[in-house]
């Protein structure tokens, strides 16, 4: 087969999704999702909710940016009902291209915390992942780690891992930081902890704690969920890592540990909105959220949820409170900071 009718196969399958979306779209027995979540981490809940309320659930899934900007291209013809991603600032940008429309029911309010939901309720969150720093047992006091400011200190230099500025994670991390000091500190700190790196910016998160375990560097800042999955694993490499690192909670004595959400939001020309509706509800209840904690090592928005064995063998820590939506609010002025900065 050549390339253009490798392409032309790649189009038709696009277009059979978004056909076969639009097909079964304003049916009173169905709702559409549009997920950047992995399947695996999304489809049981869907199917308990299907098993529950008899409403089918039609998920396509992909990258966050790339489904952002299909529902944008394809208007108010969009299929998606509802449109669930990764990353405080990821559902600011959907926020902002005016995807979303507001909404307000008992279940959400109670069950999501005010400062983990959009402050206009466009978007609410559905689970939590903290971003810590990970150190070397036998290099590391942890008691060195005292807040993230401390990383640009001189005795780490040479010594810490991140992955690069063009993640989104670490773009909220730095947006939250301007929050707290504002953007002279924080470029301040910026600079201090490029100046600690230990090697270019590299890989993912699951990389940066691996790289802590094999002595590439010292410390590493990451999310919490890599971990956890590393720890689940039988892979020998994982469970060498787990062994050999540890999580600091920085800030524990200020704001908090940065933290960070996945959510969702109801689309505005949502063809399918009682459902939709009827599917966050289930998904911001406490058994939902209890899943979530144990599939993928997420803490529950819900504060009334059950955390999983591996997030309570971590122990309780002090959480930022930072509005959620001043993570997207402070994102262009973070990536500006952190390309000045030299963070690559």
């Amino acid at each position: 087969m050549n390339r253009g009718s490798k392409v032309l196969l790649a189009l038709a399958a696009g277009t059979l999704a978004v056909s076969s979306l639009i097909a079964c779209s304003g049916k009173g027995d169905e709702v559409n999702l549009y997920s950047s979540r992995n399947e695996s981490l999304i489809k049981p809940l869907l199917d308990e909710f299907t098993a529950e309320t008899g409403i089918r659930v039609n998920l396509l899934t992909g990258s966050g940016s790339g489904l952002l900007s299909r529902i944008q291209s394809e208007g108010s013809n969009t299929p998606a009902d509802l449109f669930l991603t990764v990353d405080a600032g990821s559902l600011h940008r959907a926020k902002q291209a005016n995807l979303f429309q507001p909404i307000h029911t008992q279940v959400l309010e109670g069950a999501v915390p005010d400062h983990l939901r959009d402050s206009e309720r466009h978007w609410y969150g559905l689970s939590m992942r903290a971003r810590p720093v990970f150190y070397a047992k036998e290099r590391v006091n942890p008691e060195e780690i005292t807040d993230y400011l401390s990383l640009a200190d001189e005795q780490w230099r040479g010594r810490i891992c991140v992955r690069s500025s063009d993640n989104i994670y670490n773009q909220s991390m730095v947006a939250a930081m301007i929050a707290h000091y504002g953007e002279a500190v924080t470029e301040e700190w910026a600079r201090g902890l490029v100046a600690n790196f230990a090697r270019n910016p590299v890989g993912g998160d699951r990389d940066q704690i691996h790289a802590v375990a094999s002595g590439q560097c010292d410390i590493a800042i990451a999310n919490t969920y890599y971990f956890g999955g590393m720890s689940l694993s039988d892979d020998a490499t994982n469970q060498n890592t787990v062994s050999k690192v540890a999580i600091a909670w920085p800030a524990q004595n200020s704001n908090g540990t940065h933290v960070n959400v996945s959510g969702i939001g109801l689309i505005k020309s949502a063809r399918n909105p009682e459902n939709a509706i009827k599917l966050m509800n289930f998904l911001a209840r406490e058994s939902s959220q209890s899943w979530y904690a144990e599939a993928n090592s997420e803490y529950p928005v819900n504060p009334n949820a059950q955390w999983s064995e591996v997030l309570q063998s971590w122990g309780n820590f002090k959480a930022d409170e930072i509005s959620m939506s001043e993570l997207g609010e402070n994102n262009a002025a973070a990536v500006r900071l952190m390309d000045r900065a030299g963070w690559r």
